[in-house]
């Protein structure tokens, strides 16, 4: 029988040549950090509600404004009874009618600057975004005048789960 013979193959070390990668990273890094600059994030703030934050509630406000976001509209409740109910337009919450009632509701109470806003689940983020925008802000168009007027309602927004 014949003898296999194992050679073991003897190889050198391998250099790994990293200029190359060096050479990209010296490239690509300033780049990103160049184009990092114009992004934006924008962020909305918010509060607890009152009764989940735990503190004591030293006066009863005049009024409570809540904004519930249902599935097939908008209601507005004084906290205890529902006083509006807005149902949606072709498929979208009807923010106009939503943002006439809050300028109604400014003007009774001017001093009063907040608002709690309820959601169902499932209701899509860009109609939670819309109606946060809509309570905080509204946009007036004067008779004769073409610009709009940005108006602060309800500034100070707290989130929470619809009854």
């Amino acid at each position: 029988m014949a003898k296999k013979h194992h050679y073991r193959r003897t190889s050198d070390p391998v250099e790994i040549d990293v200029t190359t990668f060096l050479n990209l990273m010296v490239v690509l890094i300033p780049f990103l950090l160049i184009t990092a600059v114009f992004s934006r994030i924008t962020i909305q703030e918010l509060n607890l509600p009152a009764q989940a934050a735990g503190g004591e509630q030293p006066d009863k406000p005049l009024i409570t404004i809540e904004v519930i976001i249902r599935d097939n509209g908008l209601q507005m409740t004084d906290g205890d009874k529902i006083t509006a109910t807005i149902d949606k337009i072709d498929g979208q919450q009807d923010i106009g009618t939503l943002s006439e009632k809050l300028v109604a509701l400014k003007n009774q109470y001017q001093e009063k600057e907040d608002a709690v806003i309820l959601v169902e689940p499932d209701i899509e983020y860009d109609d939670l975004i819309r109606v946060m925008d809509a309570v905080k802000v509204a946009e007036i168009r004067h008779d004769g005048q073409t610009e709009l007027e940005r108006r602060a309602l309800f500034p100070k927004l707290s989130l929470g789960d619809a009854p």
